[in-house]
């Protein structure tokens, strides 16, 4: 290593330099530049949706096609990525009507997660836009379940009663408000809501235990121990159905050698009544809403599932009886 000459003379380059060019400069892209003090710092979708914003022109997206893929989602149990779904829809649908449903099914898809008070919003916001509409009642009756399950029973029943109000031949709509008035103990009342709603073609187990029960309030012991009867047919009837479409969907997939899921691998466009889950069919408790899903929910539950009845399980893995042949031989 030499020593530096100190006595030499080094020029160094010369002119402006660099200044300060790191005014402008930032990470983040142009398109998130909002101002942070109006995002929720909770929100766990703020980027997502800005970009959209700025990378989705509107045009480009069918809102209706998306309600869609939020009511498969529902069909599925995939009750988060519905409510995604519909928020999206609500966002994008320049229709009102359109963005009514969107509000409505998240509200539903919401209360199926037992978020209550999304729910509730979700209700509102759909009654915001048109408390007259043809989806008004279901989302009156919805929003009448949400609340109380939030422990909002007094305006509960209100929006029960506002259900029926703006339709009258709403099944679900009676059926709720009999229910939060037998919860206050006015039996007679609660009666003739049942049967409104068994007159309007919502007869269901659920519906007529809920009678029986108003029933033996009102001291007709021989009457409930009838109704109680034949709701008990109808719920080892519906049980006796889903064993069968159960051992059928097991008996298509092993036919097909694990490549199909048999019935029930489509979502389709029925639904579970009182779900909001379908097109129609699962509309209005069952009696059919004329919009996409909507179903209204009520306080103890709605047509028989799975779980209700105590047999999620009787499904056979195709798995184990694979490795149980090999075992054999």
């Amino acid at each position: 290593m030499t020593d530096r000459d100190d006595d030499s003379d080094h020029h160094f380059s010369e002119g402006e330099g660099f200044g300060d060019p790191y005014d402008d400069f930032d990470l983040d892209p142009p398109e998130l530049g909002v101002d942070p003090s109006k995002v929720d710092p909770v929100d766990s979708r703020v980027v997502t949706d800005t970009l959209d914003q700025h990378n989705i022109d509107q045009d480009e997206v069918d809102a209706s096609e998306l309600l869609d893929v939020g009511l498969n989602y529902m069909q599925i149990n995939r009750y988060e990525q519905a409510t995604d779904a519909f928020d999206r829809t609500a966002s994008y649908a320049e229709d009102e009507k359109l963005e009514q449903e969107a509000w409505v099914n998240k509200g539903v898809a919401h209360g199926e997660l037992e978020e209550w008070d999304e729910a509730i919003g979700a209700h509102r916001e759909a009654l915001r836009i048109d408390d007259s509409s043809e989806h008004a009642a279901t989302a009156e009756t919805n929003l009448a379940y949400a609340l109380w399950e939030f422990g909002e029973t007094t305006e509960a029943l209100e929006h029960a009663e506002k259900a029926i109000e703006i339709d009258e031949r709403f099944a679900a709509g009676w059926f709720n408000r009999a229910f939060f008035l037998s919860e206050r103990g006015l039996s007679e009342e609660a009666l003739n809501c049942v049967d409104n709603a068994i007159r309007l073609g919502l007869r269901n187990a659920k519906v007529l235990e809920t009678k029986a029960e108003i029933l033996e309030e009102l001291g007709e012991f021989d009457e409930a121990e009838e109704i109680a009867e034949e709701a008990n047919e109808m719920r080892e009837q519906a049980e006796q159905e889903m064993i069968d479409d159960r051992e059928e969907m097991y008996g298509q997939g092993q036919g097909a050698g694990g490549a199909g899921a048999g019935r029930g691998a489509g979502a389709g466009r029925g639904g579970r009544g009182g779900a909001g889950a379908g097109r129609g069919g699962a509309g209005r408790g069952g009696a059919g809403a004329g919009g996409r899903g909507m179903g209204g929910q009520s306080p103890r539950g709605g047509d028989i599932g799975l779980d209700d009845l105590g047999v999620a399980d009787l499904g056979i893995d195709l798995d184990d009886e694979d490795e149980s042949e090999r075992e054999r031989e």
